[in-house]
């Protein structure tokens, strides 16, 4: 089967723990409205609604149901879990591809936006590659979104708070919120510890538009620079 195609659910693998958490962190509707809030803060109202958007790292689409509420038509979704991609139904075409490697061609789409994927990459090189490939894939003026977790006083009290065991027995959030960072520690810490290289990094690729850190995220919109 292409890779670009939506897998068949005899072909999706059973979930991994993380993907279980995270179905146990957020409901749907509750993961949709928090997207929808960030699309308010990072000036999605004011993006052309003919834009060809995709969302990278969507997971189970609700970014994109997200997109789809704010009335842009042309989108569509990366994931490398068909696990995941398989919770999204819409009109969106979706891709189970690697981000390193996105399967279309230079100068094609508008805006591509992460929403917390970028941290799950194994380190700074794989961080680069992606970065490159989301500018090489923007045409000129277009623009790259992110959101994601960063180091700040809130969120290691968040994690503080997280671990404790009568606050998990309590609290199913919580809980999930320990799990996912366990299962994903290696790459997190990697991440949160690398701050002033991921800056360079999209410094190096794209000239900001927004940029705002705070409550233990990066919220993010930049332009390609000039090739």
């Amino acid at each position: 089967m292409s890779p670009s195609s939506r897998e068949s659910a005899s072909e999706v693998a059973p979930p991994s723990p993380w993907e279980e958490a995270y179905a146990r962190f957020e409901t749907p509707a509750e993961e949709r409205r928090k997207f929808l809030r960030r699309l308010h803060l990072l000036g999605a109202e004011e993006w052309p609604k003919q834009s060809q958007i995709v969302e990278i790292f969507c997971g189970r689409g609700n970014g994109i149901h997200a997109l789809e509420a704010l009335d842009f038509q042309r989108l569509e979704g990366v994931d490398l879990s068909p696990a995941l991609l398989a919770q999204y139904h819409g009109r969106a075409v979706t891709h189970a591809a690697d981000c390193r490697h996105l399967p279309f061609e230079d100068s094609s789409r508008d805006i591509l936006i992460v929403q917390g994927g970028l941290h799950h990459l194994e380190g700074l090189r794989d961080v680069e590659q992606t970065l490159g490939e989301v500018s090489r894939v923007l045409r000129p003026g277009g623009r790259f979104v992110a959101v994601e977790p960063w180091r700040t006083p809130f969120l290691d009290l968040v994690h503080w708070v997280s671990e404790k065991p009568l606050v998990r027995r309590l609290s199913n959030k919580m809980d999930a919120f320990a799990t996912m960072t366990h299962y994903e520690r290696d790459t997190y810490e990697r991440w949160l510890a690398s701050a002033e290289p991921i800056l360079a990094l999209l410094a190096k690729r794209f000239t900001p538009e927004r940029q705002r850190i705070g409550w233990g995220k990066l919220m993010y919109v930049g332009t390609p620079r000039r090739r």
